[in-house]
């Protein structure tokens, strides 16, 4: 009897044991389910949703990490980094040497690699962050950051001087590249790639500059004028809203919706300087002003003797690209003998000017537009500008696209003739193109119709061949976008590094619409 009640009362106890586990991983399980609905509701909203919820007690330690880690693609890259390297160098050198000889400075006659090897230090991505996902596109931010062990070495040529062998030391790399994946049905799968780098945080790039068997001296201002160029290219090619389009798999693709397309058009009144700083040991500062939004298309104001108060009332037009990022750069030298000296500069957001209505602003002049070179701290008088922004229609900005294309081919004409040294030189003698004037773009209003690559004008001038235009002119031809053809000889600045050299406007050219 008791062996059988001992049996019966351990069946009973098993079978109790059974049902509460089975009970209690029920209740486990819906706990689970339960806190994950939670954490997801929760992950779906932002800081500002949670201070709505928690109120005074929001705890600060609650962090939104914008960036994915990715230490798994680290990892991979640094044992990919030889055939990755090999790679790149390939590419940088056909795509970099290039824009070393069209943003290459006055002064300096070639610019290239003699030397160009990335090391056995891999890149580091900090992080990955979709920025955003539209149909047929794939937009990431790459958190990009490189302290590696290149060799680099530039060959630099000057007039009356042998090729100095200059050599990259230390280079250091910190930015965030935006990568836009365009998709497609058939592999790869990606018809295009657009690279480029945000200007917010600003590109870092820094690097040491040593002559390899010679002097920086040799070639007064090299170092400066290096250190231009490299920032001319960051900032005129690379930094966002600039971009470079790759298209990959040899699939025919149309990308011109993801190239870089004339936005609206720029008209500014360089009015006067107010107390410009004297650089002069006897008399007075020659001051004149140049203004762009890209370095490329610079454009120059007459130069006004001897004036600290000079009244240039002078207009120019310039195109945007991109208003929500761009800025208008004013800057303001003395001219002299030898090297022109800069008296100051100043920037202006194009997302301050309201569109479609005229604007007077008086900006203050600084020594540099990065506050940490800032030593001077003595004022440097300021700048009276009048803008006017308009939007392109889509006419317009098929029309804009076209004719900037346009200039830049007759630019590169006159430098295969010999006209200039490169299209960042001024074009003195044979053919200047000249920032003045309410153009065809955006207003309709010109004085003639400029045919840049042909020189339609007072006098027939081929302009990339220079046939006709040298000693004639074309004093008053169309104008178009803030540049205009003009055969006026304007005195060149210096080969100072921060000197604009690519579009010059002089008295004897044309004169410039009134403000």
């Amino acid at each position: 009897m008791g062996l059988i009640s001992g049996i019966f009362m351990g069946v009973i106890f098993g079978i109790g044991l059974m049902a509460g586990w089975q009970h209690m991983m029920k209740y486990r399980s819906r706990k689970r389910i339960a806190k994950a609905v939670d954490i997801k509701l929760l992950s779906s909203l932002n800081r500002e949703d949670l201070r709505k919820i928690c109120g005074d007690n929001f705890p600060e330690w609650i962090s939104f990490p914008v960036y994915e880690q990715v230490k798994w693609l680290n990892k991979h890259l640094s044992k990919l980094w030889p055939f990755v390297a090999e790679a790149a160098t390939l590419v940088i050198r056909e795509s970099v040497e290039p824009l070393l000889e069209q943003y290459r400075p006055p002064g300096i006659t070639s610019l290239k690699f003699s030397k160009l090897s990335l090391g056995n230090v891999a890149p580091k991505i900090e992080g990955i962050r979709v920025q955003s996902l539209k149909e047929g596109q794939i937009t990431m931010d790459i958190d990009f950051r490189w302290g590696g062990d290149p060799s680099i070495i530039l060959g630099v040529e000057a007039a009356l001087v042998a090729s100095i062998p200059i050599q990259l030391k230390d280079l250091q790399v910190f930015t965030v590249v935006r990568v836009i994946f365009q998709l497609a049905e058939e592999i790869p799968c990606i018809s295009a790639v657009v690279v480029a780098l945000l200007s917010e945080p600003k590109p870092r790039i820094d690097y040491t500059l040593k002559a390899v068997g010679g002097s920086l001296t040799a070639i007064p201002g090299l170092s400066d004028m290096i250190d231009d160029t490299v920032n001319s290219i960051v900032t005129d090619m690379l930094q966002w809203p600039h971009r470079i389009v790759v298209p990959l798999g040899g699939i025919p693709v149309d990308t011109s919706e993801l190239e870089l397309k004339p936005q609206g058009n720029l008209t500014v009144t360089v009015v006067k300087g107010n107390d410009l700083k004297n650089m002069e040991m006897i008399g007075k500062s020659d001051p004149y002003a140049v203004v762009h939004i890209r370095p490329l298309f610079k454009v120059k104001t007459k130069v006004i003797d001897n004036n600290l108060n000079p009244v240039w009332n002078q207009t120019f037009e310039l195109i945007a690209e991109d208003k929500e990022t761009q800025s208008l750069t004013v800057e303001v030298f003395d001219q002299d003998i030898g090297q022109d000296k800069k008296l100051g500069i100043a920037k202006l957001p194009l997302i301050d000017i309201e569109p479609d209505k005229l604007k007077e602003i008086e900006l203050r002049l600084l020594p540099s537009l990065d506050t940490l070179k800032v030593k001077d701290k003595r004022d440097r008088g300021s700048v009276t500008l009048k803008v006017f922004y308009h939007e392109f229609n889509k006419e317009e900005q098929l029309t804009a696209l076209e004719e900037e294309k346009r200039i830049l081919e007759a630019r590169n004409k006159l430098k295969e003739a010999g006209v200039i040294g490169s299209t960042m030189d001024a074009l003195d003698g044979a053919a200047s193109l000249v920032g003045s004037g309410v153009g065809l773009v955006g207003t309709g209003i010109a004085g003639g119709v400029g045919l840049v690559g042909s020189g339609v004008g007072a006098g027939v001038g081929m302009v990339g061949t220079g046939l006709g235009a040298v000693g004639s002119g074309l004093s008053k031809a169309g104008r178009f976008m803030g540049r205009t053809i003009t055969g006026h000889h304007g005195k060149r600045s210096g080969s100072d590094s921060s000197t604009p050299v690519n579009s010059e406007q002089e008295n004897g050219g044309v004169k410039p619409l009134s403000g």
